[in-house]
């Protein structure tokens, strides 16, 4: 699985707060790619809630 952010992140938190051990926000969010294999369920949840959709998982 491969997770990118897309530009037009808001930083809300929303990636962060279903799933900190893959997205970390600062002025934007980040992927932590080391963690994603292990995290797949709530990395799509976190991508389905992100309220801009930036958050793009290729399977």
């Amino acid at each position: 699985m491969k997770v990118t952010i897309e530009d037009g992140c808001i930083a809300c938190g929303a990636c962060e707060s279903i799933c900190d051990a893959v997205f970390t926000v600062d002025d934007v969010a980040t992927v932590n790619e080391a963690e994603v294999s292990n995290n797949e369920d709530c990395v799509k949840e976190a991508a389905e809630s992100c309220p801009v959709s930036v958050i793009k998982v290729e399977e």
